[in-house]
């Protein structure tokens, strides 16, 4: 495909990019409402606790730990070559995820579908950069971004239904028919790229960059999981991690053609926007993860309500997510992005206040302002980040910024549901032995207690099974919830002030050049291959 057909049929590309998006964000939202379903034995798998939360660990263990290595390797070898396999790799693994026998099939299962997820998700923001010329770029970027807003729509309220009319397996295999029309059509619109001068390979960069992120990311799910440090396999993995990404950077530093140009970090717009994207997905994630077992146990709406609620938080990324670059260019960066991480406060503010009988207008009200505050930071950092970089190092570029976010994610969830986890703990337990010492119920084991204790739904499924002894269980168990919760958004809203901080000293107050400008006068450094489509 040569460089004209390329620009002409960009805005098609970016609708296929959009559904490869869908299909990969959508899929992660969609498990969340399953949860309750794949832990029954009649109507899922059976799972314990520890199983679904590695069904979803284990998919971001080798998503997270893989996306700077395909980022490199989508530069080196061809951008769209790296989507197509990504994209059968995903297909494929849903397949075996929805068939799946035994909670361990599936956690393996969803580990394939991560190492597929990990090749697409790159691609797409490096294929953008790419093929959209600068004054065009931010609005395809905010079309990218208000996606991931009605990927999060369709996950719940889709995955809600399907649960309601189909089985369990459903939900994964409803990824299979946007894989067929986004491989059907991402030969016709979107072109080959790669950097034309990728230099040396840096195989000792890539080799590095897989153990130490996944060391440190395992390090951080792990920890949270069980709201400790003190195991051997946490703390090793966690500082293990960590020294092999210091000599990852190091060598990076050292090398004449490296995976990860560090001094891509001198630039403030390349720096400062990486800095406050991981901290507010650290400070949305848990809180983000957590409302939804408010919604199904504290409120106890089934999973297709509590998927339709998430509707006016997806509406509002989806809106203000392709405006956000011309509210940059009206008001500058700074302004702009300060009045984002403001209303990310205000809502954290809000969820340190949130009870059992909150008006449900209300807490859509603020969840549509939480999205959108989001959206109208997160789109021009995006692109401050891609336009920071060479066209033939989008690739990377792309791959540094999601893996931030995986990053910040996997720690939002650990530290936030550690300490909502450490918090709810000390409310339930002398409900629970209070129960056991009832004499109601004999034949309650300690392990049985123990578990109990361990979440709200936990706690819930005792009462549900002690029948009209339980009930007494159900309000503390409720306080006890929203507690935690309060607790995680207090601590949400300290690091969103930090964030603000880093925005009002170090954000530059106006739109920066893009590299791509710069580099106008010379040929493109990402050269379109020639192909038949």
């Amino acid at each position: 495909m040569d460089r004209q057909t390329a620009y002409r049929r960009r805005w098609g590309g970016l609708a296929v990019l959009i559904i490869c998006l869908l299909v990969i964000v959508a899929d992660n939202t969609i498990l969340n409402v399953a949860l309750r379903v794949l832990s029954d034995p009649e109507l899922g798998l059976g799972a314990s606790q520890s199983q679904l939360a590695w069904a979803i660990n284990s998919y971001t263990l080798v998503f997270a730990g893989l996306l700077f290595t395909f980022g490199v390797l989508g530069d080196r070898w061809g951008r769209r070559r790296l989507l197509v396999a990504g994209l059968v790799v995903f297909g494929a693994a849903s397949v075996l995820s929805a068939y799946s026998q035994s909670p361990e099939q599936l956690i393996l299962a969803r580990a394939v579908m991560g190492f597929g997820a990990s090749m697409v998700m790159p691609q797409t923001l490096s294929i953008i950069t790419n093929v959209f010329p600068p004054e065009q770029r931010g609005r395809a970027i905010g079309i990218w971004a208000g996606s991931v807003g009605l990927a999060l729509a369709i996950g719940p309220s889709a995955g809600g239904l399907l649960l309601v009319n189909f089985w369990w397996g459903s939900i994964f295999l409803i990824n299979v028919p946007f894989v067929l029309i986004g491989l059907a059509l991402v030969f016709f619109l979107i072109p080959d790229s790669r950097d034309a001068n990728p230099g040396r390979p840096d195989v000792v960069g890539v080799l590095l960059s897989v153990p130490g992120l996944v060391l440190l990311i395992y390090g951080i799910i792990t920890a949270g999981e069980r709201a400790s440090l003190a195991d051997w396999d946490v703390y090793g993995a966690l500082i293990a991690g960590v020294a092999v990404i210091t000599l990852f950077l190091f060598h990076e530093s050292r090398t004449t053609d490296p995976s990860l140009d560090v001094r891509f970090f001198r630039n403030p717009r390349f720096s400062v926007s990486i800095a406050v994207m991981m901290v507010l997905f650290f400070s949305m994630s848990g809180l983000i993860f957590f409302l939804s077992f408010y919604w199904q146990s504290v409120r106890e709406f089934t999973p297709f309500v509590a998927g339709l609620l998430v509707l006016p938080a997806a509406a509002g990324q989806m809106i203000l997510a392709p405006l956000s670059p011309t509210l940059v260019r009206w008001a500058g960066p700074r302004r702009i992005a300060a009045a984002g991480v403001l209303g990310v406060c205000a809502t954290f503010a809000f969820f340190t206040q949130l009870q059992v009988a909150t008006p449900l207008v209300l807490i859509i009200v603020m969840t549509f302002v939480q999205a959108s505050s989001m959206a109208i930071v997160l789109t021009p950092a995006t692109d401050a980040i891609m336009s920071s970089v060479p066209p033939g190092k989008a690739g990377a570029a792309s791959a540094v910024q999601n893996t931030v976010r995986q990053v910040a994610t996997a720690m939002g969830v650990a530290v936030l549901g550690a300490l909502i986890s450490f918090r709810y703990r000390a409310g339930i337990t002398p409900e629970l032995e209070r129960v056991a010492q009832s004499g109601d119920t004999p034949d309650l084991a300690p392990a049985e207690l123990h578990e109990a204790g361990e979440s709200v739904e936990a706690t819930m499924a005792l009462a549900r099974r002690l029948g009209e002894q339980g009930r007494v269980l159900v309000e503390p168990a409720k306080e006890s919830f929203l507690n935690g919760l309060h607790l995680g958004a207090t601590v949400s809203l300290c690091f969103a002030v930090l964030g603000l901080v880093v925005v009002l000293i170090w954000m530059p107050r106006e739109i920066g050049r893009h590299q791509s400008e710069e580099a106008a006068p010379r040929e493109s450094e990402s050269e379109p291959e020639e192909s038949a489509g």
